[in-house]
């Protein structure tokens, strides 16, 4: 048995939030209440919260962090992968508290239990990379 913290299963909830807008359109707010009122596991609201909205706000922003550190486009992109580098991107970018081995690690794991097979692997490959140019200094001393 895995231990998963609030945080865990708030960033899992962000991608499962994503991959539906992404999917369906629909409302932001009510997206984000739809996941904030499940029953299943502790999260951290305010923290799922920051992400799901800051990520929807800078998405033009985070396809050009990553468009350069895939080799397709990325809107052919799944999209349960396409979530997960959101989510990644944008930790990597904004949460430097986070240690960066951290936030490729949480994704990794998301992917790999929601992804397609094999999907984790561009994933560690693009994240790897946008650690590199966003966390220069934090990689270099790794």
């Amino acid at each position: 048995m895995t231990f998963t913290t609030p945080k865990h299963r708030s960033r899992e909830r962000v991608v499962q939030a994503l991959y539906q807008y992404m999917l369906s359109g629909g409302e932001v707010l009510q997206i984000e209440q739809q996941f904030l009122n499940q029953k299943s596991g502790k999260i951290s609201k305010a923290f799922f919260s920051n992400l799901f909205i800051n990520i929807l706000r800078n998405r033009t922003e985070l396809d050009e962090l990553i468009a350069p550190t895939i080799s397709r486009d990325t809107d052919e992109l799944g999209s349960v992968e396409h979530a997960v580098l959101y989510l990644g991107a944008y930790e990597l970018q904004n949460s430097i508290e986070v240690p960066y081995k951290v936030v490729i690690n949480e994704a990794l794991e998301i992917a790999k239990l929601y992804g397609a097979e094999g999907g984790f692997k561009l994933i560690n490959a693009s994240l790897d990379k946008l650690a590199k140019k966003l966390r220069t200094i934090e990689t270099n001393n790794a």
